[in-house]
């Protein structure tokens, strides 16, 4: 683990990415069809239209606002357009990843249209994407890569054997320095004593604890302690998980043996040093990877048992199984099969070498399951209704 190399971008702020995008980004939902014809127009480029970005406010619009820089500032990312209705909050967008020295330019629709933006953003975008492309991979150590974990569509076989196989990642990567993320705020409940034992001291603890039960108080706010067909979902209690709290604690090795999380992070915020974080994330798919998408994270592990489609359109989601049936019927999508693991032909050390040989054969440039199928999620998180 210590030896391992990857072959990375190192962008203008020093941090390394595995992938060079060059991304038309929306500030808000009626600008969506400006920058998809910009995508159209100029290839090499990817549009990321979503559902949101008018009339926010607060708190909600404080996240749209992370969520936006966030995503165009993940090192993944070589250059960015950013295309709005009005000038202010395409500014703001604009400045916010122009702090990390990255090439990006904003173009406003009022006042203009939608033909001469798209003409004016396309020429920007054309000459990002030539500049992009003759940017050269350089040899980079594998525990600059920021991670981010997270399962999906559990069942009996994720606490077994995909889930402490990236837990065993967790454990190797932090301990030499790298920097990790999990989240999943709700997928935690029944074994939330467990979480806040592995933190790093009694103020990280609070502020998890804190956190947690906010989302508790969440939920009986809305008058119902009832979250069937959510916690655990239908495809969960098919493969064995009836409880959340069953749930919890398949989905908490994830966190690995030996490591301790050193902070707590809102939403689409960037860790402030190394370690293992806490991110208060949803426990929908593409909403989290979104989120941890922009506050930095390169790569995804993503455990499935029942078998999961997710993929982002800037991080890498790398997908793996423990459920042979998974395998048979979904090997498309699955990066890495350790179904050996519970047939006491693979450790969880042997599983976690083979997914860190995945990580670096990813960062190197190999495709994703996920991005060789053309999945692209890109979800929003939304707080609350807009004004």
């Amino acid at each position: 683990m210590a030896n391992r190399k990857v072959l990375g971008y190192r962008r203008e702020n020093g941090r390394v990415g595995v992938r060079n995008h060059v991304i038309i980004l929306p500030v808000d939902d009626i600008s969506n069809a400006a920058c998809e014809a910009v995508a159209n127009n100029i290839k090499g480029t990817m549009a990321l239209p979503h559902a949101y970005g008018r009339l926010q406010f607060g708190e909600d619009l404080d996240l749209h606002f992370r969520t936006m820089i966030g995503t165009g500032s993940n090192a993944n990312v070589a250059a960015v357009v950013v295309i709005g209705i009005e000038a202010g909050w395409t500014k703001k967008i604009v400045d916010g990843i122009a702090a990390t020295g990255k090439p990006v330019k904003g173009f406003s629709i009022e006042g203009k249209g939608d033909t001469r933006t798209i003409a004016d953003a396309s020429y920007q975008a054309k000459e990002y994407v030539q500049w992009a492309s003759e940017l050269q991979r350089t040899e980079c150590d594998l525990h600059e890569l920021y991670i981010s974990v997270k399962c999906g569509e559990s069942d009996t076989t994720t606490g077994l054997a995909s889930c402490p196989a990236v837990g065993n990642v967790v454990d190797k990567h932090c301990a030499l320095g790298g920097t990790a993320s999990f989240g999943e705020t709700s997928e935690l409940t029944g074994a939330e004593h467990i979480v806040a034992a592995k933190a790093a001291n009694d103020e990280v603890r609070k502020e998890f604890m804190a956190a947690f039960d906010d989302y508790t108080k969440l939920v009986f706010d809305q008058r119902t302690n009832d979250l069937s067909e959510s916690q655990p979902t239908k495809g969960n209690i098919a493969g064995g998980l009836t409880t959340i709290e069953e749930k919890a604690l398949g989905n908490v090795e994830k966190l690995g043996k030996k490591t301790k999380f050193v902070g707590c992070l809102p939403p689409a915020v960037a860790p402030t040093k190394p370690g293992l974080w806490f991110m208060d994330t949803s426990s929908a798919a593409a909403e989290a990877v979104t989120l941890w998408a922009a506050s930095g994270a390169v790569v995804h592990l993503f455990p499935t048992g029942q078998g999961n489609v997710i993929g982002n359109p800037i991080e890498p989601v790398i997908k793996l199984t423990g459920n042979p049936r998974t395998m048979a019927t979904m090997a498309e999508h699955i990066d890495l099969d350790v179904s050996k693991i519970l047939q006491g032909e693979m450790t969880v050390d042997e599983a976690g070498d083979a997914l860190l040989d995945m990580i670096v054969r990813t960062a190197n440039g190999r495709l994703t399951a996920a991005e060789a199928l053309g999945h692209r999620e890109f979800s929003m998180t939304k707080l609350y209704r807009s004004a």
